[in-house]
């Protein structure tokens, strides 16, 4: 009776490893996206991009086509390439307001926020800026636009971070910060900060947007060439993605770094999603997308390099959707494409 207890116990426990194995291979072996499907490019389509912007409620797809000087419209739901906005000398951000039918596309080439009819994509307006008008931040509840312009390109030794109101169409101010690039930025929702990456001088620069002054400024010292930039605004956390391959987590309480997470290199874009707590970084070498859980404010979680395609550098989530898009240019003599993933 007792070498049958043993004999049974013995297969329990074989079994439990056996699941327990099962389940680990399984869960290093899921990857942390799936494809859904590719937005084929027009052919033709080369050269240089940038960011990519989501038209839900519109079923539209928006790819910045720098070198092309224009912006790539496609069908959200079907993926079919449908026109392109032209006369952009350098595309960069795209910012969609259904509420008012209005689209604002930077365009560094000009120095101006281009403003155009979001059904007919019939040119409106421009806002006059400084040259290398480029990233942007939105912040919804005041209808305010953020735009990074000015630096080198404008043969500054600063740049500007300008405020638009959106529901005016008209320039409020702007911020200087000295440095002649300034990248990404964040909006926090439950304060008045915005931080921006300053990787001139290898600062975070948290700026009020009550008064549009400068805070603080954050060193930089776990990575270098601070570029895109991501917020956990609920358990104050910064995440700062460096082109020389780290992650660097802030804390935003107290403005000091915690930790340096590995990342691919050339880093453009960075996401979190509030409702998975994934950290999505988008690096053009060698074209991957490197995902981290945060299982808590001080613990993260590598859960995958996803390859796309070299120099994939740029990238949109859209949480409510469950999607995340990466743009990934021609390879020679090839068709660029935009790639959907499924989140979950």
């Amino acid at each position: 009776m007792k070498k049958l207890a043993g004999l049974l116990t013995a297969a329990c426990l074989s079994a439990t490893l056996a699941a327990a194995a099962v389940a680990q291979t399984q869960t290093q072996t899921q990857k942390p996206l799936h494809l859904v499907k590719k937005f084929a490019m027009p052919s033709g389509i080369a050269g240089h991009f940038d960011h990519v912007s989501i038209d839900p409620s519109g079923h539209r797809l928006y790819a910045a086509a720098e070198s092309a000087h224009q912006v790539l419209v496609f069908d959200l739901d079907s993926g079919k390439y449908l026109r392109s906005i032209g006369n952009i000398v350098k595309p960069h951000a795209i910012l969609i307001r259904p509420g008012v039918e209005r689209l604002y596309i930077t365009d560094g080439g000009r120095g101006q926020v281009r403003i155009y009819n979001r059904q007919s994509y019939k040119f409106l307006q421009a806002i006059p800026l400084k040259l290398d008008s480029d990233s942007i931040a939105y912040d919804a509840p005041s209808h305010n636009l953020y735009v990074v312009n000015g630096g080198g390109d404008a043969h500054q030794t600063f740049s500007m971070i300008s405020v638009i109101d959106t529901g005016a169409d008209k320039k409020l101010g702007d911020i200087r910060i000295d440095g002649d690039t300034v990248e990404a930025m964040a909006i926090d929702p439950t304060s008045n900060r915005l931080y921006a990456n300053d990787p001139a001088r290898n600062l975070v620069v948290v700026i009020n947007r009550a008064t549009r002054k400068i805070e603080a400024t954050w060193p930089v010292t776990m990575g270098q060439k601070n570029v895109a930039i991501a917020l956990d605004a609920a358990h104050h956390r910064l995440f700062v993605a460096c082109r020389d391959g780290h992650l660097v987590v802030f804390n935003t309480q107290t403005g000091q770094q915690i930790q340096s997470l590995p990342i691919g290199k050339g880093v453009d874009d960075a996401s979190f999603n509030p409702q998975t707590g994934r950290i999505y970084v988008q690096c053009g070498e060698p074209g991957a997308t490197w995902v981290y859980r945060e299982e808590s404010p001080d613990h993260y979680t590598m859960l995958g390099e996803v390859q796309e395609g070299y120099k994939a550098k740029n990238s949109a989530l859209v949480p409510a959707m469950h999607r995340y898009f990466v743009l990934v240019p021609p390879a020679t003599g090839g068709v660029g494409h935009i790639d959907e993933f499924a989140t979950r």
